[in-house]
């Protein structure tokens, strides 16, 4: 699914800068983090408060023009536009970022009409006041990062606040169980999945995913399936990203899996695969270009 990204969601990722703080739980175990740490000798130099953010090179900042270029080539082969992931090992709404850095990721949005970035965010509520003063960007995709039922009713409501052309929430480390039926919204506890029939309004596409990495925690299947089952019914794109290190295992009888039987068991992220009872979910929003 992804040219180069290993990524399942995207085509690409790119990074205009790297750095970042944790600030929920899904940060525990940030593999961003550890990576930094890795590759400055022991410590994450570009981690924490008061920590400086690093600036990518100016031939990274040059790839997504040369994507761009090729969306002819990238078209014909696969019947839609390429998607760009950003930032991977960083924050677009970080606080601790230079505006200019932000100014200048603004302007490459501008000048690569032929891809469509995808901004995943864990601070939903700088969104607002960063993104550029004018009406959303065409080939511009906002998503915050959920993972429990606290998250979703503190971000939603300023991911939906938010005017952007399409919406999404990646779950991911998903860390309890989740409805997006119930979350609060002008005074009451609505879905933000059904009754939203205008573009304007509502959850477009749900990303859901497992953790990895060392100290990962177990998603449990009934989470998971929970919000496959919400999705269904409202008709809203759903993509199983991954178990992570953990995935489901049976008691097994003459006739096969014993319903109701699985309990978790630590399998690596290769072994427990991206199937959910059987298959994969690879959906994407409708009219995606």
């Amino acid at each position: 699914m992804s040219e180069n990204s290993k990524i399942e969601w995207t085509d690409h990722t790119f990074n205009s800068w790297e750095g970042c703080q944790k600030v929920g739980p899904g940060c525990d175990h940030c593999y961003a983090e550890a990576r930094n740490a890795r590759f400055a000798g022991g410590t994450a130099v570009n981690w924490g408060p008061g920590a400086p953010r690093r600036r990518t090179s100016p031939a990274n900042w040059r790839k997504p023009l040369a994507w761009n270029a090729a969306h002819a080539e990238f078209f014909a082969v696969h019947g839609r536009r390429q998607r760009v992931f950003c930032a991977s090992l960083a924050d677009v709404f970080d606080n601790a970022v230079d505006p200019a850095w932000r100014s200048d990721l603004w302007n490459l949005i501008l000048e690569t009409p032929n891809l469509d970035w995808l901004l995943l965010t864990k601070r939903i509520g700088n969104a607002q006041a960063m993104l550029p003063i004018a009406p959303p960007l065409s080939n511009v995709w906002l998503g915050a990062t959920i993972v429990n039922q606290e998250e979703a009713d503190r971000d939603i409501p300023k991911l939906l606040a938010v005017p952007a052309r399409v919406r999404f929430l990646s779950m991911e480390p998903l860390l309890g169980d989740v409805d997006l039926t119930s979350i609060p919204w002008g005074g009451h506890r609505v879905s933000v999945l059904q009754g939203w029939n205008q573009p304007e309004h509502g959850i477009h596409w749900v990303i859901v995913g497992g953790e990895s990495g060392p100290g990962a925690r177990p998603m449990q299947p009934s989470w998971a399936r929970a919000i496959r089952d919400q999705c269904t019914a409202a008709g809203v794109p759903f993509l199983f990203k991954q178990w992570g290190e953990w995935a489901p295992n049976w008691m097994n009888d003459d006739d096969g899996k014993i319903p109701g039987s699985e309990w978790m068991d630590r399998f690596g992220k290769r072994r427990a695969g991206r199937e959910l009872d059987g298959r994969t979910h690879d959906e994407f929003p409708r009219g995606a270009r």
